[in-house]
């Protein structure tokens, strides 16, 4: 179904695009997803290793789960608290990496649900791992084009990231020296900054120490990334792919199978599955289902973008290292490891309070919500044959269905009344007529500017 353009986001993206823009950094680079094998193997990172080995020996074979937790979030050794892994020189680049475009129009999304649901006197933008924070800085860009817009709402950036090496970068591209580290390790605020323009900024390790308050939560490439559960059908049912220390290579790690039930065999898997190999998020349906919980209660609403399937795919764990896939064994602790999103699974953690929307591919999303439109002015306001060319490549990158365009999804959380008709004006009616159609979430209908 088309429908017309929701006139108030319409004018949002208008008067947040329709002049040229001589400071757009459209960033032409390669993604984690397009990718060769490695030439050549790596040097295992010894100390990541030792402590695997030791606990598997201690306590056995450990779920996949436990190993990418440790390998990924691992206190002391682990890749994202040792690394900065993003960008040209990092093991990946995502979509705001690319162009500043992919972070303004999820400004605009976000500006558009808070109107959506009745312009609240607070405003927080949530971000669950924000990266360099690009995303953050692109969406901070288009509401302070829209001051007027947000009017005296409070609005507050809070950023949710496990790595002290990222939340210093985020706080030097985000706040440069306005920032400081709390002096208790135990705080749940381990960071507090503000932007240039005064907008406060503060960091948090989980989820649940962000305030209460209408919030519109975002998590880009953030999802992929945490732990799951691999189970594999047996002829004796449901069993949990574990990794062990190869018994013929005691420095090599391998996957087996358990030999009987695991509790999270016996209670992850849905009783009507019909894959042959399964990938569970447990992290993630209980994230999805704390985000559900917050939108329900204090309104607001969740983007996810990530790419992933809706209950189809059966073996995508892998890793990468320096842009080429990585044997997700080996050097444990030197490269990123992911698995796609299982979007069916976070609907159904999500439960009945929220509605759910999507996935759709990203291609489809950024239309949605005028990629094209911008581009054009880009286009027609840009004289550089150089820059034209980049333009159009990185456009190409994050729309092309062999590159991101079809491989990215977004998903979306609301809360149900977002979706209701608008209630009828009482007093006299002189005909009947039916009631308005709820307005569209913008991004996740086909929509027209007319």
């Amino acid at each position: 179904m088309r429908v017309c353009f929701c006139v108030k986001t319409q004018l949002l993206i208008s008067r947040v695009f329709s002049r040229p823009s001589t400071a757009v950094r459209w960033r032409a680079a390669q993604t984690r997803l397009f990718c060769s094998p490695p030439t050549g193997e790596e040097k295992p990172q010894r100390s990541m290793l030792r402590h695997l080995t030791t606990k598997i020996k201690a306590t056995g074979p450990i779920p996949v789960a436990e190993y990418m937790r440790e390998v990924l979030t691992n206190p002391v050794t682990g890749y994202y608290v040792r690394n900065n892994m993003l960008g040209p020189d990092g093991d990946f680049i995502t979509s705001p990496e690319i162009s500043q475009i992919f972070g303004e129009l999820l400004g605009v999304w976000a500006v558009s649900e808070w109107m959506g649901a009745g312009r609240p006197k607070q405003l927080q933008l949530v971000e669950l791992g924000p990266g360099k924070g690009s995303l953050a800085s692109d969406v901070l860009r288009v509401l302070s084009q829209l001051r007027s817009v947000l009017g005296g709402a409070s609005v507050s950036l809070h950023l949710v990231e496990v790595s002290p090496a990222l939340s210093r970068l985020q706080a030097q591209n985000l706040t440069g020296s306005r920032s400081q580290e709390a002096h208790a390790e135990d705080e749940p605020v381990y960071r507090r900054g503000e932007t240039a323009a005064g907008l406060p900024v503060s960091w948090y390790r989980r989820l649940e120490d962000v305030p209460t308050g209408f919030s519109i939560f975002v998590a880009h490439e953030f999802f992929d990334a945490l732990p799951i559960h691999k189970f594999q059908r047996t002829q004796k049912g449901w069993r949990e792919v574990m990794v062990d220390i190869d018994p013929e290579k005691p420095d090599q790690l391998r996957f087996v199978v358990a030999p009987s039930p695991t509790l999270a065999s016996s209670t992850l898997v849905q009783a009507d599955e019909g894959r042959g190999h399964v990938e569970v998020c447990a992290e993630g349906g209980v994230i999805i289902q704390q985000l559900a919980r917050r939108i329900q209660e204090d309104g607001g609403a969740a983007l996810i973008a990530d790419y992933g399937h809706d209950g189809t795919k059966t073996d995508t764990f892998r890793g990468f290292k320096g842009h080429q896939l990585h044997d997700v064994l080996s050097s444990p602790g030197s490269a990123d490891l992911t698995a796609d999103v299982d979007f069916s699974f976070l609907r159904r953690s999500a439960g009945g309070g929220v509605a759910c929307l999507g996935p759709i591919p990203q291609r489809t999303f950024l239309k949605n919500m005028g990629i094209d439109s911008r581009m054009q002015v880009l286009l027609r306001n840009c004289s550089d044959a150089s820059a034209r060319q980049q333009l159009i490549a990185s456009y190409d990158m994050l729309t092309n269905p062999a590159k991101m365009g079809e491989r990215f999804h977004f998903f979306g959380l609301v809360h149900p009344r977002r979706l209701a008709r608008p209630p009828r004006p009482e007093g006299l009616k002189l005909e009947k007529k039916p009631s308005p159609a709820p307005l569209p979430v913008a991004g996740f209908t086909e929509l027209s500017f007319s």
